[in-house]
């Protein structure tokens, strides 16, 4: 039994972290709210100023179909090989999966110049799917090894039980595992969309359209050509960090659900 000094020692320490970590967002939320460093507009007038100088709207469009493409494609793709590698048996299987780990160890710093080489030679350099491609690769890698680990723990039973009551492959993955898996598929949608959302060297390598800018490689432009001061650089870091927050607070039951549900099967 956990005595109350150890309780008391707990809450300290995690009270600590915490600070810890809201001190610095603390910090941006006051600059992005106070006085502009110009003498203008202060408050909510920050961030409209932000979004009007900044051009945020045109980044946030591209980095939301960036992200959305990238969570639609590679949550599809995860899934279905996640489930034909935790709960089938097939030649080269173990070659293969361990083909995918290489793409979540391998780094973007090592793989983006022969990789921007490769899409200049097919003419995609500079366009949508020169952002979207390489990041689909990057979350598929990691989405497999992810639903992999669940189908493998809850999966052989499951398929099991439905062959016997004559349910097809088909069936048996979306009608009775996604259902369960919903937990897992969630952190997992949560995870791919906001390293998609976040991600900066891909984009400002692949892309020299100024319309085809993500949101953070947006707010680093924003930073050294637009803003001399910090309070309409907070007010954009705060617009660019806004839809990330937002679909984190819709669904944190089912992301925390999925990463316990995740450490226990491990």
């Amino acid at each position: 039994m956990i005595s109350r000094a150890e309780k008391t020692a707990n809450y300290v320490v995690l009270l600590a972290f915490a600070a810890f970590a809201l001190g610095p967002i603390l910090t941006v939320l006051r600059s992005a709210l106070g006085p502009a460093d110009s003498g203008g507009s202060s408050g909510f007038g920050n961030f409209a100023e932000a979004w009007k100088i900044g051009h945020f709207g045109t980044y946030l469009r591209m980095s939301v179909g960036v992200s959305v493409t990238v969570v639609l494609i590679s949550v599809l793709l995860s899934i279905l090989a996640g489930f034909a590698f935790g709960t089938m048996r097939f030649r080269g299987s173990g070659l293969l999966f361990y083909l995918f780990l290489l793409g979540i160890m391998m780094p973007s710093e090592a793989i983006v110049v022969p990789l921007y080489f490769d899409l200049r030679t097919l003419g995609l350099t500079d366009t949508f799917w020169a952002v979207a491609l390489p990041q689909i690769a990057q979350s598929v890698a990691f989405g497999t090894f992810w639903m992999r680990t669940y189908f493998r723990a809850a999966g052989r039973e499951l398929v099991e039980a439905g062959r016997l009551d004559g349910a097809s492959t088909r069936r048996i993955l979306w009608q009775i595992l996604v259902p369960l898996a919903r937990p897992a598929i969630v952190t997992m949608t949560v995870l791919v969309f906001m390293w998609t959302w976040n991600e900066f060297l891909i984009p400002l390598v692949m892309v020299t359209d100024e319309n085809l800018r993500t949101a953070p490689l947006g707010l680093a432009f924003f930073q050294g050509q637009y803003s001399q001061g910090f309070t309409l650089l907070a007010a954009g870091a705060v617009i660019v960090a806004t839809p990330v927050v937002i679909l984190y607070l819709f669904l944190q039951r089912h992301f925390i659900a999925g990463m316990l549900d995740g450490a226990v099967r491990e």
